[in-house]
This record gives structure tokens, sequence and C-alpha cells, in this order.
């Protein structure tokens, strides 16, 4: 696994910032890591880079545990911290300069110019950072993050700050990274989780409240139930028909939710049950979650 966590914990006082959590990142995922304000996200994410240590509990980064061995998880992590401490005076390919050197990394130069032009900082590139928008300053922690070719990306909040066309185009960065390296990222924008991420962790309070495909925790509703759209209004009293329906609930004229504990048996019935009273149906699908929702019932 690129990263494993084991019943990492970390204590401020008398308060658990992070509760005993434990989850894994395999090659070429995209994770999103969710949670409200104060959660624990940020905390967790700078236990498993090696920038605080934890108070239990173990991470390790491609094998390499991250307490014992520190510069090791470093070469092959890329971090992108949620303040994004940059060098203002700097000018932005002395700083991407400045952090080749850190890395020791050969042709130092052409891996600049690639940065530079994969994260779209081309027209900036001659200002000093202090100068640039907070966009841009964006741009540059990605670039930073990015120039060492790391196995893992820890992104915190990587679009902060950043204009619709902007999100979008780091946003297809990233889904590329995501490809051939492992990617962790926080964000409070769900729109961005799903068009990235395949899967989400969910903390609360510091403890784990989910950690699953964004499909399965969206279809995993207690109540079962079908979305079926007509191509007309239909009398509602003709649904009772239906043997697998508990219930039903009006979505729209033509609309109905239909509530049961046996989605399948009901699916098909449906479309028996219109074929035979020659009703036309326009869709018919399982009902889900957004995401929205999935991370206010787990975070309420």
């Amino acid at each position: 696994m690129s990263i494993s966590v084991l019943s990492l914990t970390k204590i401020y006082g008398h308060q658990k910032a992070v509760d005993n959590i434990s989850f894994q990142l395999a090659k070429g995922e995209i994770v999103g890591f969710l949670g409200p304000n104060g959660a624990g996200k940020s905390t967790t994410m700078k236990m498993i880079t090696g920038y605080l240590p934890p108070t239990s509990g173990t991470a390790m980064v491609c094998g390499f545990d991250v307490q014992l061995a520190p510069m090791e998880v470093r070469k092959r992590v890329g971090y992108l911290p949620e303040a994004n401490p940059l060098y203002y005076d700097m000018y932005v390919r002395e700083y991407l300069g400045f952090s080749a050197n850190i890395h020791k990394l050969k042709n130092a130069s052409a891996r600049i110019e690639e940065m530079i032009a994969l994260t779209g900082l081309g027209k900036e590139s001659h200002k000093k950072i202090g100068a640039l928008s907070k966009g841009y300053k964006q741009r540059v922690g990605l670039a930073q993050a990015m120039l060492h070719d790391p196995e893992v990306l820890i992104l915190d909040e990587p679009t902060s700050g950043l204009d619709p066309n902007q999100i979008i185009e780091i946003r297809e960065l990233i889904k590329r990274i995501g490809q051939e390296k492992t990617v962790l990222l926080s964000t409070h924008i769900m729109q961005e989780v799903q068009a990235m991420c395949s899967r989400v962790i969910i903390i609360n309070n510091g403890k784990l409240v989910a950690n699953d495909a964004i499909d399965k925790l969206q279809y995993s509703k207690q109540e079962n139930a079908l979305i079926v759209t007509f191509e007309k209004p239909i009398n509602e009293a003709v649904l009772k028909q239906l043997k697998n329906l508990q219930r039903y609930e009006a979505s729209g004229p033509a609309q109905w939710r239909l509530i049961t504990n046996k989605p399948e048996e009901l699916r098909k019935e449906v479309m028996q049950w219109a074929l035979n009273n020659d009703l036309s149906i326009n869709s018919l699908q399982a009902d889900k979650q957004s995401l929205e929702d999935i991370f206010r019932v787990l975070t309420k």
C-alpha cells in the first residue's frame, strides 16, 4: 500500500484531535479526505507526512514508517499544506530552484520548466511570489509539491483561491497524476470530490465515520427506493396494484418515489406493470443520496 494508517491518534492536552483511525490507500487511487472544520483532517495529513508526531499508532508511506524513516518518507511524498507556506520575496523560478536543490534533483532546470507548464505558471513565472494572486500562489505550491516526482501526493485544499477555470484545470491535472500516483486530498467542495475521487474517507470529531466508494455510500440508505418518471401524469391509485411497494411519494406531476424492501423485484414489477397498462416510462432508477446529504448525516 502507498499509505497505511493504523490506529493513528493525536492528543493535545485533554482533547483527542485524531482518535484511533485506520485506513489504506493503494497506488493509482485518488481519495477524498472529508470532515467539518476541526475534525482532524489537517492533523492527520501532518502526521502522515511526518510534520507532526502521533501520540500513538503508526503511519506508513510506501513501506516506510513515518517515525522511523522520516527522510525516506519525505522523498516519496509531495505535500501541499492548507496554509501553503511560500517565500514571498523569492521569484517563482528561484523558489522552485531552491526546492529542487533541497531534493538534489538532476536536470532541475528541465523539471522546473515542466512544472511551470503543467501548473499554468508561465505568464507569472517572472514575478515575485508575493506579487501573485492567491490562485497563482496555490499553483506555485502545487508545482513545489510535484517537483521531485513523488509517489504520493497529499493535498490540503488544493483548489483554495482558484477561479472556476483554474479549478477545472487543476482538477484535470490531479486526475492525470492520480493514474500513476496516490493522491489524498482534503476539500470542502463536494463537486470536486465527485469529479476526481473514487473513494472518500470521512472523519468527524477525530473519529473515522466512513471509508468507502462514493457510489456505495450513496446507495447505502436504510430505506430502498426507486424514482420512476412516467411520460404523463397517472392516477396514484393505480400504484397500489404493485405488490412489492411499501409506500409511495409524489416527486412531481409524473414522477414518483417508490419505497420498497425489495428494489430489484419492484423494478421488474414496475416495468411489467407499465407494459400491461400501456404506460410509458421515461426513467426508472434507484434513489441515491447526494454526497452533501451523506456528509451532513455523518457529521451533524
